[in-house]
């Protein structure tokens, strides 16, 4: 067995790229524990194989396409355990409809035809080491999400600081008394995009590149994804549900960081400004009609708050005293909310609050991971693996020859 169990890490430690949209890694582990009955097993040491390979695996932090690779790899086998698992002495019932993000990822098992008859997805009882198993491969799909999701942020933290003044080649039109309405976003802007599009195009490429090679016989380097439809390329490598996780999680980081500026840096707070941010927030809007939602979620909802702090609407009377004491039209140096105004809504601050003069104002980021192991399942309407093809390099191996099967 310990042959075996070498053999099977040493091949999923390579890159086993896709058979029919699903990852042969994952398939391939997941059909070798079933046959195996490490499920069932009360003691073995193949799941602490695994979970090192895993951790040794995602070294790398910094190469967000081998982590997007190793997210698609371990939340599919997570889904394959979900589906399977049940607890020791469980008893067997009807499951209710799924209502998170990794059960209606299951139901699409439960429903199919197919699976029913070829038996691909088991489900056994699980002993304890099945369901350590389970809840470490959970907190590493969580971890792998984290690492992509952050690494984007470090991407953007240095651009987001220029994005929130506009450049200096602009006071030329400043002081003409133009402002920035229509005119293109310089370049700070566009690399925020640029982001954005290199993100996604990693979440989606692994999968589309091994699709087109398997169906076209086209090699990876004479692939080119623009010679295809969108409608070919709809399914991707990672789940839908942890893509758009990860990008409402960078436009609410994005609306934190330039509301935040604006909150606290005066040179901030003018028109031309102002306008220079609206400007770039145009292409974002235009950037998430462009990824459609399956892909950008709920993202432009993200940014309400920079989005409206111009019309000073939806804010708290703390945020709303601060940007109107910050303000000054610098195209004419004028402060234009009257003093009065500033005065009330002082009076309306001390009586909802003690502290009044804190930074009760700001917005606060969140680094919490935002799905579920019944999310991730509910998300993916998957049919079945029933044609998945196991790694090749198993199939030579004559104890592997279940894998055929």
């Amino acid at each position: 067995m310990e042959e075996n169990i070498d053999a099977l890490i040493k091949c999923v430690t390579e890159d086993l790229g896709f058979s029919q949209a699903k990852p042969v890694a994952a398939f391939t582990i997941y059909k070798c524990l079933i046959q195996w009955k490490s499920f069932e097993a009360e003691r073995t040491n193949v799941f602490d194989r695994l979970i090192q390979m895993i951790g040794s695996a995602i070294e790398n932090e910094a190469d967000n396409n081998h982590m997007a690779y190793w997210l698609c790899n371990t939340s599919t086998l997570l889904l394959l355990l979900q589906r399977s698992l049940k607890a020791a002495g469980a008893t067997p019932r009807k499951p209710p409809p799924p209502t998170s993000l990794f059960g209606r990822m299951t139901q699409g098992f439960r429903s199919s035809p197919s699976s029913a008859n070829l038996d691909t997805v088991h489900q056994v009882e699980a002993k304890y080491p099945a369901l350590l198993f389970k809840q470490q491969l959970t907190a590493y799909v969580e971890k792998i999400y984290g690492i992509i999701r952050d690494n984007l942020k470090k991407d953007l933290s240095s651009l987001l600081s220029s994005c929130i003044q506009a450049p200096r080649k602009g006071n030329a039109l400043r002081s003409s008394g133009r402002s920035f309405r229509g005119s293109p976003p310089a370049n700070h802007w566009l690399s925020i995009i640029e982001c954005l599009n290199g993100l996604l195009s990693i979440l989606k490429e692994n999968f589309v590149c091994s699709y087109f090679r398997q169906k076209y016989c086209i090699y990876k380097n004479e692939f080119k994804a623009d010679s295809f439809s969108s409608i070919e390329i709809l399914l991707f490598q990672v789940p839908p549900v942890l893509v758009q996780k990860i990008f409402t999680q960078i436009f609410s980081y994005i609306n934190v960081q330039l509301f935040n500026s604006l909150l606290l840096r005066r040179e901030c707070c003018t028109f031309s400004n102002g306008e220079y941010v609206k400007s770039g927030l145009a292409e974002l809007e235009l950037w998430c009609g462009q990824a459609k939602e399956e892909f950008a979620g709920s993202s432009w909802d993200e940014l309400k708050h920079v989005r409206q702090a111009v019309g000073f609407l939806v804010l708290s009377v703390q945020q709303l005293h601060r940007i109107c004491t910050l303000y000054c039209d610098d195209n004419y140096n004028t402060r234009s909310v009257a003093p009065d105004v500033i005065s009330t809504m002082k009076v309306l601050m001390t009586e909802e609050s003690s502290d009044a003069d804190s930074n009760s104002f700001l917005l606060d980021d969140s680094s919490s991971i935002p799905f579920s192991v019944d999310e991730i399942s509910n998300s993916i309407n998957e049919k079945d693996f029933s044609d998945v093809k196991p790694a090749e390099e198993l199939l030579e191996n004559p104890a592997f020859q279940f894998l055929q099967e």
